[in-house]
């Protein structure tokens, strides 16, 4: 894949002309850079001419900053959906802020964007080392969360109205390109406030980013259902277990709860269609499995056989936060499960297992934990440098900036690639069941 130069340019309100306060570090210069491609024709086009190289900014502390920590006011926001991890970069981004730079203004704006709208009547929270000490004890966000598009121009003019110099946006590629859009009128009015993003989804779907926070968590978490919907399916006759999970456009996480956890028998994922009758269905393959083995585990994606479920006419319906609304494709399934077996005259057991609150609502594990520190720590150097606009990112093994525009819901398993066969490997499904 091949971006121009120039989408990765990180823009600055201003020269940095303030001494940081951060010792005893090895300073990051903005030339320090990494590669984007990997593949040698990343460097080269169709008639094997060379091309300029394609760069990405390192992430770190900067030696010389734009605000003066003293006179710097900071907000956190946390916005879209909850995810395991939020308040540990609420934690981190408040610590690093308090002890490393000296900023003694940190506040946390309620409930998503909306907590910038005055009407709302939402007041800022002011943030201690002491209010954020214990939160990562919990899960969700002690900031709460909210969906939908807000007005740009009166969160501009609450952010004037605070004082606020540094927005810290904890979100998804729903948030990032609403604060695309703040950071434009931001730029319109010529004012000199820094815009960072953090990027949140738990289902793993971010392009260009390694991964993101709360991942290793929900697969853990998947792990756990897993074994519980097994133990279900082998403790009665032809017991079946089928497990709903998140993955609307993705099945990230199914693929690698799957391969974490090989006790799964079918994995059901957006990026592979499937027919539920004929010789080469899945409802003919779950048969088949269970006069062969007595038993069957099922792991779906909440965004996997929508095709089944929509008429040809059908109206596509979105969220607040512009997200297909999507259909139950594990009540569905259940109940197609359930009929084909009786018409067939087929005793079975089925156990229907949805953990995703669960899931999103847990605080997050060890390795989660460690990823976000550091997110969260990034972000301030890149807002203290007075850089906006960005989203600080984990990417091939280093943190980086990127440009708001790179959040965008866009990866995908490869249904070709090494990750779903290995999922078939491992699961012993039919590589198709269309028809």
């Amino acid at each position: 894949m091949i971006i121009p130069n120039n989408d990765f340019s990180i823009a600055d309100i201003g020269e940095r002309k303030i001494k940081s306060s951060v010792n005893d570090v090895n300073f990051t210069s903005d030339n320090q850079r990494i590669l984007f491609g990997c593949n040698p024709e990343s460097f080269t086009d169709n008639n094997n001419q060379s091309r300029r190289l394609q760069t990405i900014e390192l992430a770190g502390p900067r030696e010389n900053i734009f605000f003066e920590p003293s006179l710097t006011t900071a907000a956190i926001v946390t916005c879209g959906g909850l995810c395991p991890g939020i308040n540990d970069v609420i934690r981190s981004i408040t610590m690093e802020l308090f002890y490393r730079y000296g900023v003694k203004n940190i506040m946390g704006i309620k409930y998503g964007l909306r907590g910038l709208i005055p009407e709302y009547g939402y007041d800022l929270v002011r943030l201690f080392p002491e209010i954020v000490k214990d939160i990562t004890n919990i899960g969700g966000s002690i900031l709460s969360c909210s969906r939908g598009h807000q007005n740009i121009n009166q969160i501009v003019n609450s952010l004037c109205n605070w004082k606020i110099d540094i927005l810290f946006c904890i979100g998804g590629d729903g948030t990032m390109r609403a604060i695309q859009k703040i950071t434009a009128e931001i730029k319109k009015r010529n004012l000199k406030i820094s815009i960072v993003g953090i990027p949140k989804t738990i289902d793993n779907d971010l392009n260009l980013i390694q991964k993101s926070f709360g991942f290793d968590t929900a697969i853990a978490q998947t792990v756990h259902a897993i074994k519980c919907g097994h133990v279900e399916a082998k403790g009665a006759v032809n017991g079946i277990g089928l497990i709903k999970i998140m993955g609307r456009l993705s099945g990230h996480i199914a693929a690698n709860a799957a391969l974490a956890q090989n006790d799964t028998n079918f994995v059901l994922i957006p990026e592979v269609p499937f027919d539920l009758d004929g010789e080469k269905g899945f409802l003919q393959a779950l048969e088949k499995r269970i006069k062969s083995s007595g038993h069957a585990v099922i792991l779906v994606a909440e965004g996997a056989g929508q095709d089944l479920l929509r008429e040809p006419d059908e109206i596509v319906e979105t969220d607040p936060s512009g997200n297909i609304r999507l259909h139950d494709i594990g009540i569905f399934l259940k109940n197609e499960i359930e009929r084909h077996f009786q018409k067939i005259s087929l005793e079975i057991n089925l156990k229907y297992i949805e953990p995703s609150y669960m899931i999103r609502s847990v605080q997050a594990n060890a390795s989660d934990s460690i990823y976000c520190s550091s997110l969260g720590q990034y972000a301030v150097h890149a807002g203290m440098a007075g850089k906006t606009g960005l989203l600080v990112a984990l990417m091939k093994d280093e943190y980086v900036h990127l440009p708001l525009s790179a959040a965008v819901s866009r990866r995908r398993i490869d249904p070709r690639g090494n990750v779903w066969l290995r999922v078939l490997e491992s699961t012993g499904q039919p590589p198709s069941m269309k028809n």
